[in-house]
């Protein structure tokens, strides 16, 4: 990073300090040719399961595809509705679309920007068939009340925990909570790879041993084949490098609530008030995130400070181009729509140091 610099995220200057160990372990890969699964995929799929108090991890491609896999195997299928919410990133939606299925966009809490569960009740049709809560930006969504409903219409819970590697809910790891959860290794994630990699973690025996086949062609052996699957495999090398990473990851979080504070501090005599922390969840803050009345003046002054900074989400999807089709228009989530107007990602990674926090803020208050 140079000094005029403050990236969104540090992940040259993690690489940096991890770099004998990660060399070692893609080395390792290079020497015995696991360059697809693998034992180093079998080694993070025990761990991580485990990090997340879940009976099971399957180790995917992306984490788009685990979307997909997860709702599939939970029986979601063409013209069924998934409830989910517009403010998140797009392949939370692409994963019910694949499938013929039809998303149904609820609202998010003022405070949170998390799926507000009091809206889910009123969605629900007889074509519903699953809900699909998005742990936002690094905090689980209210999950209690979300199960009840759940369980008391006969749906199921797919969550998305794609930005939430470690938050906790009453003391539960997102993940382990719905029937199924699906996880992105994108590499500016918390728990981040050197190239496209997911998982689908989950409790129930039958529907690991599904999507661990349906990711492999449907393999029962290298050439029996129990039915048409894809290809959706995690590379040994993102294997190798997501074990290195793991066992730094709660103290990577720490960190993250560490500097958090920081943040919260300083903004605080601003009036810059912060997407609040969900009622009972321990965060990781994935990202960092501001609501501000005047986001293009303030990005413009960020940026020319050499501040990156960024927008998640400028467009929700309901007002999406390619969701267009469900007729939704301006209004139909005023909050969503509100927020999307107003929120402003500040850098934020492990490690990142007080004069940075505080040149950040210099630049908000100027």
């Amino acid at each position: 990073m140079a000094d005029s610099t403050i990236p969104l995220v540090d992940l040259k200057g993690q690489y940096q300090g991890i770099k004998p160990e990660i060399d070692a372990a893609i080395q390792s890969v290079l020497d015995t040719t696991g360059f697809i699964l693998g034992p180093q995929v079998e080694a993070f799929e025990k761990a991580f399961a485990a990090f997340c108090g879940a009976g099971h991890c399957v180790a995917m491609g992306n984490g788009t595809d685990a979307g997909v896999l997860a709702l599939e195997a939970l029986g979601v299928g063409r013209g069924d509705e998934v409830i989910t919410v517009s403010h998140t990133f797009i392949a939370t939606a692409e994963a019910i679309s694949e499938l013929g299925a039809v998303p149904v966009f609820v609202d998010v809490r003022k405070d949170s920007l998390l799926m507000d569960v009091a809206k889910i009740e009123a969605a629900i049709t007889p074509r519903t068939r699953a809900i699909v809560p998005v742990h936002l930006y690094g905090q689980t969504v209210d999950m209690d009340p979300l199960l009840l409903i759940a369980r008391r219409h006969g749906l199921k819970v797919m969550e998305d925990a794609c930005q939430a590697h470690g938050a906790e809910y009453k003391g539960r790891r997102a993940g382990s909570m719905g029937d199924a959860a699906t996880f992105s290794f994108y590499p500016g994630k918390n728990l981040g790879a050197y190239g496209d990699a997911g998982a689908v973690v989950t409790n129930r025996a039958d529907l690991a041993d599904w999507i661990h086949r349906k990711r492999n062609h449907g393999r029962a052996t290298k050439y029996t084949h129990d039915f048409v699957g894809r290809n959706s495999r995690m590379d040994g090398i993102q294997g190798a490098v997501l074990n290195v990473k793991l066992p730094r990851l709660e103290a990577w979080n720490a960190d993250r609530r560490r500097i958090a504070a920081q943040y919260d501090s300083l903004l605080a005599p601003l009036g810059i008030r912060r997407v609040a922390t969900q009622e009972d969840c321990l965060p990781v803050f994935h990202l960092y995130v501001v609501r501000v009345t005047d986001r293009a003046r303030k990005l413009e002054n960020l940026k020319a400070a050499g501040i990156e900074a960024g927008i998640h989400y400028p467009v929700p999807l309901h007002l999406q181009k390619a969701y267009q089709h469900l007729g939704l228009a301006k209004g139909h989530l005023p909050v969503t729509e509100t927020a999307a107007d107003e929120i402003l990602s500040l850098p934020i990674w492990p490690g990142m140091g007080l004069d940075l926090v505080e040149r950040v803020v210099a630049v908000l208050k100027g």
